[in-house]
């Protein structure tokens, strides 16, 4: 690699769901530009992601957020050692929106062009966000995916377990829908629970009496649409109270089941590597009751919690601008023959977890 005068610059461009995204950051870890464009009005008369739409809202939309993360970044496509995009796992009309915008890209400047995995950039932000290096612990709780993965370096992952069906995040957006919230459920539900009390309604913690570190969401959704429907039953409809208190009750339960989940993937990870911290990413990751019962479980095995700024624990241009950055730097090859995968593992040697989400079999 030819020796630099400045920091490496990197072009991210995401489009995996339902952000359409694009940022510039340097091999030194700033971020120039991160523009991320939502699509959340879009689908939230569905009550979740419409895979056409949101592949629509992409092709629509790249252009325009590269141009915004360029110009918010000053600099030309000249000026760019890198163009890093998420080539999958992720809904496959928009990943190929962003993989086609990529290599036009790199094929009219001449910047190489690096296929970056998804779930790479959520879980090498704390590298960026809080300067955490290898190993470490993360714990990957999103949309679409939940996943416990020791990063032990750029390029190198190991899965310690993860959901055997609904990930974390669509639990969330299915039960506001049972609730009458709005969408992302995420948000909604924590909002809601804000004001409820979290042991009214006993709901189970699925595979806590299971040894090893997979988890599972279905069971516990379905326990909050039956105790909706007892209330229903029994007085007509739901009150605001009942909402509060539902989504408090539900909310504890995920944050139960992913906090005793952790302490044992930190009991596996550290009986083989060293462990540097916690982290926790991807859009759940915003949860501030989650949080709260991670910081608790890193503080009580001396480590600190890794837990990034808001904008860069959702899908954004910044996380793929870094991790192909980290990547290259670690010996990765980039060229023009990228292809968008809809499934892309991180941990290739570890078995296939069962059952299905809305993204497809879990990686």
């Amino acid at each position: 690699m030819i020796a630099q005068t400045q920091p490496l610059r990197c072009l991210g461009i995401e489009s995996s769901c339902d952000e359409t995204a694009a940022a510039v950051v340097t091999g030194g870890g700033e971020i120039l530009s991160n523009v991320v464009f939502g699509q959340a009005g879009l689908h939230d008369a569905y009550g979740g992601v419409v895979p056409e739409i949101a592949a629509r809202a992409h092709a629509e939309r790249l252009d325009h957020a590269v141009r915004a993360a360029l110009e918010g970044a000053a600099c030309a496509l000249s000026d760019l050692d890198l163009i890093a995009v998420t080539s999958g796992p992720g809904l496959i009309g928009g990943v190929m929106s962003g993989v086609i915008t990529a290599k036009a890209l790199g094929a009219a400047s001449g910047v190489p062009v690096l296929g970056v995995n998804h779930l790479a950039g959520h879980v090498l932000t704390p590298m960026l966000s809080d300067g955490l290096r290898p190993p470490y612990l993360v714990l990957l709780v999103s949309g679409g995916h939940c996943q416990f993965i020791a990063v032990l370096s750029p390029r190198r992952f190991q899965r310690l377990g993860g959901t055997l069906d609904d990930a974390p995040g669509e639990a969330f957006d299915k039960s506001a829908r049972l609730l009458g919230l709005g969408y992302p459920g995420g948000p909604e539900v924590e909002k809601a629970a804000a004001s409820g009390e979290a042991t009214r309604f006993v709901l189970p913690r699925p595979l806590l009496d299971r040894e090893g570190c997979d988890l599972s969401f279905s069971g516990l959704k379905t326990a909050v649409r039956r105790a909706r429907d007892r209330l229903v039953a029994a007085q007509g409809g739901l009150y605001q109270r009942d909402v509060a208190d539902l989504a408090a009750s539900f909310q504890e339960a995920v944050a139960d089941v992913l906090a005793t989940k952790t302490e044992r993937a930190l009991a596996d990870m550290g009986a083989r590597h060293p462990i540097t911290g916690l982290a926790v990413a991807g859009g759940v990751a915003a949860n501030g009751v989650l949080r709260a019962r991670l910081r608790a479980v890193a503080e009580a095995h001396d480590l600190a919690l890794s837990a990034p700024p808001l904008e860069l624990c959702t899908d954004n241009g910044a996380m793929i601008a870094w991790a192909g950055l980290a990547q290259w730097q670690d010996g990765a090859e980039a060229g023009q023959d990228l292809s968008p995968r809809p499934r892309w593992p991180l941990d290739d040697r570890a078995a296939p977890l069962l059952g299905f989400g809305k993204r497809g079999v879990k990686a």
